[in-house]
């Protein structure tokens, strides 16, 4: 490697004090970098920095200055983040890989100890805890200690009594509000034990490794409150924060000005062990924004409106970038919400430069550095919104208006304004089967199924709420959204209104601050009153840890075969995710969730259909929502720097079971041959140091013939192991009980049961089938087999396999056991339409080949059915893109591309 030929920009950023330099991207004289988007000009400072003529060479920095000539050239550049970011459901495989990798180097002849994180990591565990704790059945004798209400929209302060109950029916639990965050922590900890364990050793055993204990929040929210730099210091040198993260909502960070995506879990032990991302220089979608939003609108409206518009627009593998006027009109927790669902539609990143709302911001939470203002502004990185002249070039600008509205009921993307839910409800029950269709009969959409629920007559129908969860850092980061969500429901308790007990509500804040300015304003108390106290502090809901249903509410759903509902504050509502029972999910706003608790139902017209209180009085939603004024007033007020320095101060030391556990201080994990939780993978057996050829495929079976935007939640699920499923029968065999199961995403650490949950989603849609279910056809014999049992007849008859699918496979979190559990099931390939982006990089890293089909061609006008056997030639070199043939047996051969 040489010396870096950028040497001569390096400048101290304070004369007095030479030490501190930075690379002053100004002085490199191009009239080209002040055009340049923000956004490509923290990937042009960072290739800069990094040149070393090897993995970042001069040729990729001209690239990158080139960009409005190269962004349509699908030119790869590299890019060297500052850090990496992993939760624990990622972050256990990753350590496991790591720990692997020591193994391997060893049997090779190296030294163990040279395998460690080169790029600093930082590790939350926040994926673990789940809402098994359910308290609504003791509302209504917590509302009788409260005695008389006082008249509706007049404040009024009081006490609740709280009751304390344990019961313990079938693993469904029940707690008193003041004991279910307790209890949820220490089931978390009594189940995850062993994986803490491991991660604690992991923490010690290697460098540049940093755990956030459970109990401090979700990932997302931690960073922005707390990990995030904007400005980073290392090696005597500044430069801009950035970083990948395992976590495809990791974007939430570019709503405070720090460059940051989603990576498959292969790519970021790469990055964490020094390697550059290698990308195509993306084009960069201006979003402006002007104006100020109407009193009632909410960022979760603006986002999904967003959502919904970029999806039709089509950003997929290319940055937005929002610039405009109205940005300024926005908190850096409005900013957060949008970036944290770029994801949803389909771009890399959503990045929001700093400006002056994020200094303030880092004042607000304890973080404010002068260098970071001074640095910015002298590297040409800092934005004024209102400053037309700083607007850089953008590949096309867009613009879009907004209302209040939901996303459902199976795609985060599918936004209804919440004046059409009702009506478009009622259409997606009639409509076929689909991502808008349930297709349920016309003589059954209006059915009623009477059940029993603590002594009380209740009734479903279809549009029935049963699960209704303010959760997911999307928007419990937002204190507008949150504060407004109390609010509502301060209203709501005042018009005598309430939430029908067998309602599953919970309240799982992203970081302990929420809960600080929640209590602080007043608001805890009629959130909980309404069911709406912390339950835990992690994703939960939001990653289908939402826990069980109460038994009498699941019998009355399958006997109807009802199509009840899930409202979520979440990010992602894909069928089977939030939970086995809610086939309806809709996103929404914290104060929306509230509402349709309250409602009971999504079939209702807010605008013109009233809720009726005990007393038989009609309250419309308009007299209780808080306007836009009156939440920012108390914001103002309770929202406040030493909530963030409290909570943070200790937030690596606070937890006291965490502390407790006691770790080996080898280098080397011991693996424990009986663990279900942790075993050494399979993935680095027979390492050589020589590279293999790659070779063809001969005479694939298709495993799955898959349609349309099937999920990585599809292909590996996280939830709930059903008690039929092949990984709970591995699990019965090694001596556990259902109870002792646990979650899919918690077993990601054991390759034996992430196999046998691969394809595992009881909602996957098998063309084989015609059918959801996770099934499919033995093709040999016509048997039909959980997908493992056939996947693994396959192998022991030595047929390599296949996969084919629609449009946008893939799609989703970004969880690299998508990848490696096709990998161990046999399948060499998949053929699709198109592919979600990190998903398609973790097929790569798994030598899965991801192939997609000519334009304008699919299996359907190529006449496929997925029971002929393939031959995919591979030549011995390949190269992304190129084309490739395939021979289907007593067809003609048809071209696809790599």
């Amino acid at each position: 490697a040489m010396s870096n030929p950028y040497a001569h920009i390096i400048e101290p950023l304070d004369p007095q004090k030479p030490e501190h330099k930075f690379f002053n991207l100004t002085k490199l004289g191009d009239p080209r970098y002040e055009r340049l988007p923000f956004s490509i000009r923290v990937l042009l400072e960072s290739a800069v920095r990094n040149c070393d003529e090897f993995l970042v060479k001069k040729e990729d920095v001209e690239r990158i200055l080139n960009w409005k000539q190269t962004q349509t050239q699908t030119v790869e550049v590299p890019f060297k983040p500052a850090r990496v970011i992993l939760q624990d459901f990622t972050g256990v495989p990753a350590v496991v890989d790591f720990a692997a990798m020591r193994d391997a180097v060893k049997q090779l002849g190296g030294d163990p100890e040279k395998i460690n994180p080169v790029c600093p990591a930082d590790l939350v565990i926040d994926h673990s805890i789940q809402t098994t704790g359910h308290f609504s059945t003791l509302r209504q004798s917590i509302s009788d200690e409260l005695g008389p209400r006082e008249a509706c929209g007049v404040s009024g302060v009081f006490k609740a009594t709280i009751y304390t109950v344990s019961i313990h029916e079938t693993y469904f639990f029940m707690y008193s509000r003041s004991d279910s965050l307790q209890k949820n922590q220490e089931l978390e900890f009594e189940r995850n034990k062993e994986r803490f364990e491991f991660l604690k050793w992991g923490s010690k055993a290697f460098q540049n490794m940093r755990i956030i204990p459970p109990g401090s929040g979700i990932v997302h929210q931690v960073n922005l409150e707390y990990l995030a730099r904007v400005v980073f210091q290392q090696d005597g040198y500044y430069y801009p924060d950035s970083l990948v993260g395992t976590d495809s909502h990791t974007t939430m960070i570019d709503g405070l000005g720090v460059l940051g995506w989603g990576v498959g879990g292969i790519e970021a032990e790469a990055v964490m062990l020094g390697q550059p991302i290698s990308m195509v220089l993306p084009e960069v979608i201006g979003y402006k924004l002007q104006g100020t939003p109407n009193k009632y609108i909410t960022s979760t409206d603006i986002v999904l409106t967003v959502t919904k518009h970029l999806r039709q627009v089509g950003v997929v593998g290319k940055f937005v970038e929002f610039f405009g006027p109205g940005v300024a009109q926005l908190s850096i927790a409005d900013r957060a919400t949008i970036a944290n669902m770029c994801p949803e539609y389909g771009a890399t990143a959503a990045f929001f430069p700093v400006d002056h709302v994020s200094v303030q911001y880092l004042q607000q939470t304890g973080r404010l550095s002068l260098i970071s203002n001074h640095y910015l502004t002298a590297v040409g990185m800092f934005r004024d919104y209102s400053n037309e002249v700083q607007d850089p070039d953008f590949t096309k600008v867009l613009h879009s208006t907004v209302v209040p509205c939901c996303s459902g009921p199976k795609r985060p993307q599918d936004r209804v304004a919440v004046s059409e839910m009702k009506q478009d409800f009622e259409a997606c029950l009639a409509a076929k089967q689909g991502f808008k269709g349930f297709q349920v009969p016309l003589e059954c959409q209006d059915v009623s199924i009477p059940f029993q629920y603590n002594g009380v007559d209740y009734s479903l129908s279809h549009g029935s709420v049963v699960i209704a969860a303010i959760t997911s850092c999307t928007n419990t980061s937002n204190p507008s959204v949150m504060l407004g969500a109390g609010l509502l429901a301060k209203k709501a308790i005042q018009c005598g209104l309430s939430v029908k007990p067998y309602i599953k509500t919970s309240l799982s804040p992203g970081s302990g601050v929420v809960t600080y300015y929640l209590r602080e304003s007043g608001v805890m108390q009629y959130l909980a009153e309404l069911g709406y106290d912390v339950v835990g502090y992690g994703c939960m809901t939001c990653i289908g840890n939402s826990g069980p249903l109460p038994e009498p509410v699941v019998e009355a759903i399958t006997q109807g075969d009802l199509v009840v509902a899930g409202v979520l504050s979440g990010n992602r509502n894909f069928e089977g995710r939030v939970h086995p029972n809610t086939r309806a999910n809709y996103l929404a706003s914290p104060p929306l969730v509230i509402a349709y608790a309250i409602a009971g139902t999504v079939r209702i017209d807010f605008e013109k259909e009233p809720i009726v209180n005990a007393e038989g009085k009609e309250i419309f939603l308009r007299d209780i929502w808080p306007t836009r004024e009156e939440i920012q007033a108390v914001e103002r007020q309770f929202v406040i720097p030493a909530m963030f320095k409290e909570v943070y101060e200790k937030v690596e030391k606070v937890n006291e079971r965490w502390n407790s556990l006691s770790v080996s201080s080898d280098k080397l994990y011991s693996w424990d041959p009986k663990s279900t939780y942790i075993k050494s993978p399979p993935f680095f057996e027979g390492l050589t140091k020589k590279l293999q050829q790659p070779k063809s495929i001969v005479d694939a079976y298709v495993l799955l013939n898959l349609g349309d935007s099937v999920t990585t939640d599809h292909i590996s699920p996280a939830g709930n192991i059903a008690r039929n499923s092949p990984a709970a029968r591995y699990l019965t065999s090694r001596g556990l009980t259902p109870r002792e199961f646990n979650s899919y995403g918690s077993r990601r650490g054991n390759d034996a049961v992430m196999a046998r949950g691969t394809f595992a989603n009881i909602r996957l849609f098998n063309k084989f089938l015609n059918k959801q279910a996770p099934h499919t056809i033995y093709l040999p014999t016509g048997d039909m087999l959980d997908v493992f049992d056939a996947a693994e007849k396959y192998q022991q008859e030595g047929h390599p396999l296949l996969v084919l699918a629609g449009k946008e496979y893939g799609s989703g979190s970004s969880r690299d056991w998508a990848a490696k559990g096709p990998f161990l099931l046999g399948i060499k390939a998949v053929l699709a339409e198109s592919y979600e982006r990190i998903h398609r990089s973790n097929l790569v890293g798994m030598g899965v080949i991801p192939l997609e089909y000519l334009p304008g061609e699919t299996a359907d006008s190529l006449g496929l059915t997925g029971r002929e056997r393939y031959t995919v030639v591979i030549p011995p070199q390949l190269t992304p893109r190129m084309v490739v043939d395939i021979k289907v047996e007593r067809r003609k051969t048809f071209h696809v591309q790599i």
